[in-house]
């Protein structure tokens, strides 16, 4: 039997195709719709480091007025809403957007890697029979798949050693974010690890940023100039802010010899408090 034109160009498709989920959730299943996704959320945690390292330039005001702006955090909201609300409620928000970020990059690049059975990967870029690249990867493009798991892990050890305070032991404090840095950067181990992970840090949102508002639509040889100069801006000033916390540390710059209330949750939070509203 002769083949109609439909039988004999007929693909199967890339992935199969499950159960359609509800409007406005089915946009997730396309990959339009995760390019977008990941762009947003890439554009709210760029949003929050930036906001990270401006709140811990306070390190350079000393102990007092650290504690004044952990304190600050922790009372978002006043009288409304219980002590700390405000805050979960911003981290439950961060922690949504590095999941959906992370599951949209990785199920992307499995698209990606399926789309043709005689595509390969060199270097992190596709490769196509016939040698040619459809990819104009970048060297931060093709570094991409190592910055986000080193940052991954990077955000986990960060959360241990400075929120939970389980590398720190009993040197933690709860509620003296200036002391727990000092003890922490203070570590020229642990300070080289944090030089190296905002390092990665920068190089992924150099590429993140430049291809986000490729993600959004927003591409034209016009203005892409523009497009790269605010990539640049936004990676240096960042790298730039968050390598000054481990190198100052390590230079003594951070420290606690001209501090003046004792190091404790009870009396030396208190004496902070005090000399927060003193000034």
């Amino acid at each position: 039997m002769a083949q109609t034109t439909g039988q004999r160009y007929r693909v199967a498709p890339v992935r199969p195709r499950g159960r359609e989920w509800p409007f406005p959730l089915n946009l997730y299943q396309s990959a339009v719709g995760r390019k977008w996704v990941m762009a947003v959320t890439g554009l709210g945690l760029i949003a929050f480091v930036l906001a990270h390292m401006v709140g811990n330039l306070h390190l350079y005001e000393g102990p007092a007025r650290m504690h004044e702006y952990a304190e600050s955090l922790r009372t978002l909201g006043g009288g409304l809403v219980p002590q700390g609300a405000i805050l979960w409620l911003l981290r439950l928000g961060l922690l949504g957007m590095f999941v959906l970020h992370l599951h949209s990059a990785i199920t992307l690049s499995r698209i990606s890697g399926k789309a043709s059975e005689k595509a390969g990967r060199i270097s992190g870029a596709k490769k196509y029979e016939g040698g040619r690249d459809h990819v104009a990867a970048t060297y931060a493009s093709r570094t991409m798949r190592w910055t986000g798991p080193i940052i991954a892990l990077f955000v986990l050890y960060h959360l241990a050693d400075l929120t939970w305070g389980w590398w720190l032991g009993d040197d933690f404090v709860p509620g003296d974010p200036y002391h727990n840095v000092s003890e922490s950067l203070g570590n020229l181990p642990v300070a080289v690890l944090y030089v190296v992970a905002n390092i990665a840090l920068a190089w992924h949102i150099f590429h993140g940023a430049w291809s986000m508002f490729q993600s959004l639509g927003v591409n034209n040889p016009r203005y892409n100039h523009l497009r790269r100069a605010l990539a640049t801006g936004v990676a240096g000033l960042i790298l730039v802010g968050n390598l000054s916390f481990p190198l100052l540390a390590q230079a003594g710059l951070i420290d606690e010899d001209g501090r003046t209330c004792p190091v404790g949750e009870v009396e030396g939070n208190a004496c902070l408090a005090d000399q927060a509203a003193g000034h």
